[in-house]
């Protein structure tokens, strides 16, 4: 499996939520909230693992196939990307 240096970017809180996650820009004050699905895959790539991984851990959790969770994986990582929340890989 491929690894991974995801990172949350610094300034960047994370907080659990009864729904998943949110993410709080200290700098800029705004916040996002992940649902169960983006928790999930955030979690397993700040713990070091890779995308594949990603992939395994909605297949095996929420039961779907592999290019929808592969599919699902992509575009967490781009929003995340594209708002500036992380780092990496």
């Amino acid at each position: 499996m491929n690894a991974t240096n995801v990172t949350l970017r610094g300034g960047v809180l994370m907080a659990e939520t009864e729904y998943g996650l949110a993410l709080l820009d200290e700098k800029s004050g705004e916040y996002w909230t992940l649902n169960p699905t983006a928790a999930l895959v955030l979690e397993t790539l700040l713990a070091g693992r890779g995308p594949d991984e990603a992939v395994h851990a909605l297949t095996e959790r929420y039961h779907v196939g592999g290019d929808l969770a592969q599919q699902d994986v992509d575009r967490i990582l781009t929003e995340l990307r594209s708002a500036g929340l992380i780092n990496g890989d």
